[in-house]
């Protein structure tokens, strides 16, 4: 998304909200490991929305009793990846927690893949780039390359947006079997962020369609106002989306006739020497 645009007046979070019991279903696995979950729990507690927490709030936000709340606390202390304030008796995460997402970036394939031409894309079009890939409902930021003409950033890496309202995310729906497609679309929380944003069943379904028929998704003011973004999905071997490469711009300088015109066939090129079809 392009830093240029203002905040709309609907709340995004970026972090990831705890799911509740019937959202995995992995966790009915005779395999599953429960403490591990439990502890990812307890790290997903914290964000922008709760920088640090105190145990009752730890235990509150992860649905724990006290007891274990503070079990996993202190062992989460110990293995360094939160920090108790010797005087408030208040939890934060520390750096070391941004050591997985470092692992992700630098053995994930599809990362390095892309990288080269992500970096043409961005010199070529001196404007924000982005790789994205998708995880149920959500979109997520892996890697970014930011316009000499950024105000202002609200999205980094690990940011994740709704797929329904947001160029890459209906990119990579675009080349889904429609049905499959459309379960991503029922099990979203549809709503409006902006007054531009498109959130209505039927409305999706054709946008969906036109992406696959065009190759390329875009969204104007959908999630932020004065944004602009356009979006081509990266395929694996199977002819599957696995990623999405974008231009975000900004609308005060570009129109949407524009966008299309100027990044269109270069996103799509991207798109497709990134893919692995």
């Amino acid at each position: 998304m392009s830093e240029t645009s203002e905040r709309s007046g609907a709340s995004l979070k970026s972090e990831r909200p705890v799911r509740g019991k019937g959202d995995q279903g992995g966790r009915s696995s005779a395999l599953m490991v429960n403490s591990v979950e439990k502890a990812f729990r307890v790290l997903s507690a914290f964000g922008r929305q709760h920088q640090t927490l105190n145990l009752s709030q730890v235990a509150s936000e992860t649905g724990m009793d006290l007891s274990a709340a503070q079990r996993f606390t202190h062992t989460l202390t110990q293995l360094g990846y939160l920090h108790k304030d010797a005087e408030t008796k208040r939890f934060e995460l520390t750096a070391k927690t941004l050591d997985l997402g470092y692992h992700f970036i630098r053995s994930s394939r599809l990362v390095d893949r892309a990288m080269p031409y992500l970096m043409h894309l961005s010199k070529e079009t001196e404007e924000t780039v982005n790789l994205t890939m998708r995880e149920g409902t959500e979109i997520i930021f892996v890697s970014r390359f930011l316009s000499r003409h950024v105000l202002n950033t609200d999205v980094i890496i690990g940011t994740r947006m709704p797929a329904y309202c947001t160029a890459p995310g209906i990119a990579m729906l675009s080349r889904l079997p429609e049905d499959e497609a459309m379960a991503v679309i029922d099990a979203s929380d549809l709503k409006a962020y902006t007054p531009s944003t498109t959130w209505q069943r039927d409305a999706l379904r054709e946008k969906i369609r036109q992406a696959a028929a065009q190759g390329f998704a875009t969204a104007f003011e959908e999630v932020y106002l004065g944004d602009a973004s356009i979006a081509a999905p990266i395929l694996d071997h199977r002819g599957r989306p696995e990623g999405a490469v974008n231009v975000a711009a900004s609308c005060s300088r570009y129109s949407r006739e524009e966008v299309v015109a100027r990044f269109s066939s270069l996103i799509i090129a991207a798109a497709h020497a990134i893919s692995r079809v």
